[in-house]
């Protein structure tokens, strides 16, 4: 006799919602083994990093057939219930949701918000069966916003096709402003929770450049509908993309002033563009999730690193960036880059590899050990995209590399390897791109900005500050009146004499120094001079020689060359349109 599939049906109320706390039950019928798993995410996709969302789980307990079932933990994220001669087990527990970011769950008096990944249990062998939730609002004028389709006849109830599709389809509960437009016969919602200065018609009126713009890139958008979730936070800044979602946190008063505005909408285009990249075109590793363990993929660098890049292409050929704001974007990136000596030690793919371990948990010598696949990925993006056009006389691009690689691993969702996308940038380009791979991507080798901007007209220029001081090599900040040195950079005179990063920096040649005093005293010494610096090490006053050495630039720009040629004007021409 064939068995009847289990029925997996949520129910999730927040009864107080000032004790942050959810109350979920979990209803399991038709189920027949002797014994019933459940397990909680360690990490949500989209954000790479173990987080521990068992640590917010409590006073879980279970029934079987309305007696109380024996419950045992087994592992951090693994609870097993025993439930011999049942036909339905209820499972009650509580989750602790205080905190307002894009990747965990916040419940207070003004709302819910639900990531998956931190609240559902998976049933291993169950996760590609159905699921039902009703979210259970604390108040009768409190709605629930999310992409999953709602279940017939039954209000704020909501049907998830597997565990993924739940996991992907974060919930906003409570009185936040939803708008909707439409965009390419597509329906869109904006849903506004929190008190700023948001425009939501102007941030429509942009958003609808961004998806336009994408959609043609890619020939059409792979959803139905779609949502955009924004947070008003106090100083919040995220995004996480889902399959026909995104949930944003941005500043509640980063709307009025124009550079503040424009980096909301690079983040609006990134999360957008990962509609395609990563959310249907994704590395192999990531086909299919494995939510207990690390996900490992060299590939990080493609799914953020060209999607950063991206995200300034788009608001650009928007019309929402001028081509000067979109260069200066590009230089303050270039500048981060070249000041960040882990790029000298950590290879890009390295970087994709180890974001579990790194890019998260960062400490004192992250800078000088380690660079972000998002932010060197979009700067090696911007050289295959250079370096594409500049052979083919901007008749191709990287649009080009993004869509071969939707029309041949995205549309089917079959996942591509490393060495497949390099297969495609390569026939794109039509050269041979593994010394570019060896040496930029699985190599340490300097970026070389010159000579691919040359093609176009531009050059990378050193800043220096007028009265440039000589190079000391720390960081400080004020803590408790105390002037902390955080970073220390490797190589630099202040690592070669002997200083490390939680030093309490106290005077230069015996006069005390405040960390807004110390470039105007560093400016009264040359390269080549000997300073003596006294400082607390773990409470131990120490004084150290220190030699220092000529100034460093403060930054880097991109500039037009002198008397550029036609060909370079023209390329310049095709690239930003």
């Amino acid at each position: 006799m064939e068995k009847t599939a289990p029925e997996i049906l949520y129910q999730v109320a927040m009864p107080e919602p000032t004790s942050h706390l959810f109350e979920v039950s979990l209803t399991v019928k038709n189920w027949q083994d002797p014994v019933l798993d459940l397990k909680l995410p360690v990490w949500t996709p989209g954000s790479y990093l173990v987080r521990e969302y068992s640590r917010h789980v409590q006073d879980l307990s279970a029934r079987v057939n309305s007696q109380v079932a024996p419950t045992k933990k087994i592992s951090k994220n693994h609870w097993r219930i025993v439930t011999e001669n049942c036909a339905s087990v209820t499972i009650n527990y509580r989750v602790f949701a205080n905190e307002l970011t894009v990747r965990t769950n916040h419940l207070d008096e003004t709302h819910g918000y639900i990531n998956g990944a931190a609240l559902f249990f998976f049933i291993p062998g169950l996760e590609t069966q159905p699921l039902v939730v009703e979210i259970v609002p604390p108040k009768l004028d409190w709605r629930v916003t999310t992409t999953l389709p709602s279940f017939p006849g039954k209000l704020n109830t909501f049907v998830a096709k597997d565990f993924d599709t739940l996991v992907d389809s974060p919930f906003e509960i409570g009185t936040h402003r939803v708008y909707d437009f439409t965009v390419l016969g597509k329906p869109h919602q904006l849903a506004i929770w929190g008190v700023g200065n948001a425009n939501p018609e102007k941030i429509i009126e942009d958003t609808k450049k961004i998806i336009q713009v994408e959609g043609d890139l890619y020939g059409g958008l792979p959803y139905s509908r779609y949502l955009f979730l924004l947070h008003l936070s106090a100083g919040g800044f995220g995004g996480l993309e889902h399959r026909d979602s995104c949930s944003l946190n941005y500043n509640r008063f980063g709307f009025r002033a124009q550079e503040k505005y424009h980096r909301f909408i690079q983040l609006v285009a990134h999360e957008f563009f990962h509609v395609w990249n990563v959310k249907r075109l994704r590395p192999k590793e990531l086909a299919k999730f494995d939510y207990e363990k690390e996900n490992y993929t060299r590939c990080l660098w493609f799914c953020e690193g060209t999607t950063s890049y991206y995200d300034g292409l788009i608001p650009l050929r928007a019309g929402i960036f001028e081509c000067q704001t979109f260069l200066q974007n590009l230089s303050r990136d270039i500048t981060r880059l070249l000041m960040t000596p882990g790029r000298k030690v950590q290879p890009l793919s390295e970087s994709s590899f180890d974001t579990w371990i790194k890019l998260y948990r960062r400490d004192a010598n992250s800078d000088n050990s380690q660079i972000s696949y998002y932010l060197k990925g979009e700067l090696v993006s911007l050289l295959l995209d250079l370096l594409i056009r500049s052979r083919h006389n901007n008749q191709r691009s990287l649009d080009d590399v993004m869509r071969k690689m939707w029309q041949d691993f995205g549309k089917e969702e079959i996942g591509f390897t490393t060495e497949q996308l390099q297969e495609v940038m390569e026939s794109v380009a039509k050269t041979d791109l593994s010394d570019f791979f060896q040496r930029y991507i699985d190599g340490t080798d300097e970026l070389p900005f010159g000579e691919y901007l040359e093609p176009f007209g531009l050059q990378l220029k050193g800043v220096m500050e007028k009265e440039a001081v000589p190079f000391l090599g720390v960081r400080l900040q004020t803590e408790n009146c105390q002037e902390i040195i955080n970073f220390v950079e490797f190589g630099s005179p202040a690592m070669v004499a002997g200083i490390d990063p939680g030093d309490e920096l106290l005077a230069i040649d015996g006069m005390r120094v405040r960390s807004e005093q110390l470039n105007d005293r560093l400016n009264d010494y040359q390269a080549g001079d000997r300073i003596q610096v006294t400082l607390f090490h773990q409470d131990e006053l120490r004084t150290l020689a220190v030699k220092l050495t000529a100034p460093q630039p403060s930054g880097y720009e991109l500039v037009s060359v002198k008397n550029p040629s036609e060909v370079q004007r023209q390329n310049l021409s095709g690239w930003l349109k």
